[in-house]
């Protein structure tokens, strides 16, 4: 039986991630590739050693399901290091508040591919640990600088208030959802973006997470007011 390498690497965590956004369903093989975007083979392997690790199981009906969303959520968090997984673009907005910024990327945006991500992205989640700076993932270079444009920030040598992030794979836009009118990466992105961050970013992860295992009751036990 063929195994991945580890069930983090870039194109396996497509996968996991697909596992953690639709929690209670069930999943062949052949529809987890098509969703993941990953071949069946190396669908397979990825599913097979989730199981074999004990994070998953086959359901009466032969698919895949997760056993355990906060164990894999948690070690996926633990293993990912977003500064250095990713590549990041330095620009600097001379615009003070991030609630107004925000609103240039609702305004502006509206037609491009982005994802607010890191204590910004938390923020519109469930405001808790307000961010002074924003990162958002571009496709790639290009698009950053097309985008940069759009909203008239300045590329800076340093550390920037806005850093547009060229993702270690296309997969952390799975499950972008549109808040208050601006893109925002899936609660799972967001959360192994911010566990490992710097800047509270744990303590933001700490409180999505108290959201996420709600909102994971609700869906498990079938009751729309477990809390």
């Amino acid at each position: 039986m063929r195994l991945v390498a580890t069930i983090f690497e870039p194109k396996a965590t497509r996968v996991v991630r697909c596992l953690l956004v639709n929690i209670g369903k069930g999943w062949t093989v052949r529809e987890m590739a098509n969703e993941a975007n990953t071949s069946v083979g190396y669908t397979h392997a990825v599913l097979a050693s989730l199981i074999s690790m004990g994070y998953a199981k086959k359901d009466e009906r032969n698919k895949v399901v997760l056993l355990d969303p906060e164990i894999l959520l948690r070690r996926w968090a633990a293993f990912y290091q977003y500064d250095r997984n990713n590549s990041f673009l330095e620009y600097y907005t001379f615009e003070q508040q991030i609630d107004a910024f925000l609103i240039a990327l609702k305004e502006k945006l509206k037609d491009e591919e982005y994802a607010l991500t890191s204590l910004a992205g938390a923020w519109l989640v469930s405001p808790y640990v307000r961010p002074i700076d924003v990162h958002f993932y571009v496709k790639n270079r290009e698009e950053g600088e097309h985008i940069a444009k759009i909203l008239d920030i300045r590329p800076t040598a340093g550390v920037g208030n806005v850093r547009l992030v060229i993702p270690y794979d296309m997969g952390v836009f799975y499950g972008t959802r549109l808040i208050e009118g601006v893109k925002v990466v899936s609660n799972t992105q967001l959360f192994v973006d911010l566990w490992n961050y710097a800047a509270r970013g744990e303590d933001a992860a700490a409180r999505l997470r108290e959201i996420m295992e709600r909102d994971w009751g609700r869906i498990l036990t079938g009751d729309p007011h477990v809390r």
